[in-house]
């Protein structure tokens, strides 16, 4: 009485977030295995992807982005030479990036991992795999093809 038990905790669920950029006119992808989803990783992700692209004062980059909260989040700082455009609620078909996750998922699909490195190793391979199949990716993310 009076006092509380301690006890063991077995939280069941540790999480890893993969963020994805794809360039749909050449099927180039970016690709980042991060701990969180939330502003402050958000931020860096950005980041990353600017200096993996070279973004800056000679390379503009507009970047497309769902309104989901990390996106919009009021700490949000946007390097130099990236212009995100946010599109309209409950539009996903609007967004490329979207149709990456099947290819994401594909190798982990029906899996268990005994820890979250295993996980990662899987999505890094992954990852690597995707970043070299641009003409599959560009044929599923493509909205349209520009007059010529």
């Amino acid at each position: 009485m009076g006092q509380r038990p301690i006890a063991e905790v077995d939280h069941r669920y540790e999480w890893t977030y993969l963020y994805g950029f794809v360039h749909p006119a050449t099927g180039d992808t970016e690709w980042f295995i991060l701990p969180r989803v939330n502003g402050e990783w958000f931020n860096q992700a950005l980041q990353s992807f600017a200096q993996q692209v070279g973004a800056g004062k000679h390379k503009q980059i507009l970047l497309v982005l769902d309104g989901a909260g990390w996106h919009t989040c009021k700490n949000r700082v946007v390097p130099p030479g990236i212009h995100l455009k946010i599109l309209p609620p409950y539009s996903p078909e609007l967004q490329p990036a979207e149709r990456l996750w099947r290819l994401a998922d594909e190798p982990l699909a029906n899996q268990c991992f005994e820890t979250l490195d295993d996980l990662e190793d899987v999505l890094e391979q992954r990852c690597r795999t995707l970043m070299t199949m641009q003409s599959d990716i560009k044929a599923l993310t493509i909205l349209y093809k520009p007059a010529l």
